[in-house]
């Protein structure tokens, strides 16, 4: 396909590609009850839930005997499952692996933990709580990431092209551990999941956002980078729209932190970080996306559609994207009004508890056609999601 200056653009072949719901949140206990994508017990008749990352589903189990558990009220019907072994640690995950999903070693895991390559010292209490919030909000990514048939497989399991997370915490008179990537591998700083002190960092950063699961996001966008872009069909066009990323990226942050961001950002990047260098205006595009993907989902989940507001918008029109003759443009275009619409009254909501912005961001014209530049590069890489 072409773009409207005549250039030869990557074929997305794919029919339909923003599905309904990436991952639904709304899920329901055998009492009727609801219960939540966290939840590993229901509150009100104490059923066992686990979430089956397979279906995308929030399941109440009842014991089969020998550590396995099976979906309640289907006795004879397969698969049988076993709780992540990070079930009962500082993780509480309550994710679920099939009886032929333990891997080799014998190790069970269930797919987001599997991705671990380094975890805190859990000897200290201060460490589980605080790396029981990195994992429930990687739970949260990974559970987007599979909805959107994109491959999450661990180095163990991928050597050359898997993804693994080193959390790590400071260690007393050491350097902060770096929160990034490189080559496939997440380090994050514990620290990140102390609500004050990554608060204390954002106002000092002159951030308007900073959470832990806009962390895990941001970086995982890089792996993404690398994985669905470099040296690939998409290269070419990612440098025409996001710019050049072989510019010097140690020289392009340091200017940023020494200068701040570009006095134009908000007409052309998502965030002010986002004008720091081409792959951090990916990085950062790909967040705003999944946090887009996510709270749509949730809102769709609940049969929330801010179409009915009294709030008037206008609308981005299909001009604005990069690529207006895609098979789903149309549909992306609804994606995004439908974001616009949904986090204006979201922020007001916010404003009503004297809280922040929900969404303390205003998207531009060329910021949108980044997102659907996203968009149609996860289309196109959309693979079957068994491990």
């Amino acid at each position: 396909m072409e773009d409207t200056q005549g250039q030869l653009q990557p074929r997305v072949d794919v029919d339909a590609v923003m599905p309904v719901l990436a991952a639904s949140r709304v899920f329901t206990c055998q009492c009727g009850r609801p219960v939540f994508f966290r939840n590993s017990r229901c509150v009100v008749c104490g059923t066992a839930l686990g979430y089956d990352p397979q279906v995308g589903t929030l399941l109440p189990l009842q014991p089969e005997g020998d550590a396995l558990w099976r979906c309640f009220g289907h006795p004879n019907e397969p698969p049988l499952y076993r709780r992540c072994a990070n079930a009962d640690n500082g993780g509480a995950c309550n994710w679920l692996l099939t009886v032929d999903g333990v891997d080799a070693q014998g190790q069970m895991l269930c797919r987001s933990c599997r991705l671990n390559r380094t975890i805190p010292d859990l000897a200290l209490p201060e460490n589980a709580a605080l790396w029981g919030r990195v994992e429930t909000a990687k739970r949260r990514l990974v559970s987007t990431l599979i909805g959107l048939q994109l491959p999450v497989r661990s180095l163990t399991e991928d050597p050359q092209r898997g993804l693994a997370f080193d959390v790590l915490s400071p260690q007393p008179g050491g350097p902060a551990p770096l929160t990034g990537h490189d080559k496939g591998i997440i380090t994050l700083n514990l620290d990140e999941a102390d609500d004050a002190k990554r608060e204390f960092t954002r106002v000092a950063m002159h951030e308007s956002y900073r959470t832990l699961l806009g962390h895990l996001r941001h970086e995982v966008g890089h792996y993404y980078w690398q994985r669905l872009v470099d040296g690939g069909q998409w290269l070419a066009p990612y440098r025409e729209l996001f710019g050049d990323e072989r510019q010097d990226y140690a020289a392009a942050l340091k200017n940023h932190y020494d200068n701040g961001p570009v006095p134009n950002w908000r007409q052309t990047h998502v965030s002010a970080y986002a004008s720091s260098h081409p792959w951090e205006d990916w990085a950062e595009t790909w967040a705003h996306y999944m946090h887009m993907v996510d709270t749509l989902d949730t809102a769709g989940s609940f049969g929330l559609d801010a179409h009915v507001s009294d709030l008037q918008y206008e609308r981005f029109d299909a001009g604005r994207l990069y690529d207006p003759n895609a098979v789903d443009a149309p549909r992306f275009l609804d994606f995004i009004n439908r974001w616009v619409e949904l986090t204006g009254v979201l922020n007001e909501l916010s404003r009503s508890m004297g809280l922040a912005d929900f969404y303390p961001f205003v998207l531009s014209a060329p910021a949108v056609a980044k997102l659907q530049f996203i968009h149609l590069v996860i289309a196109s890489s959309a693979e079957d999601t068994t491990p």
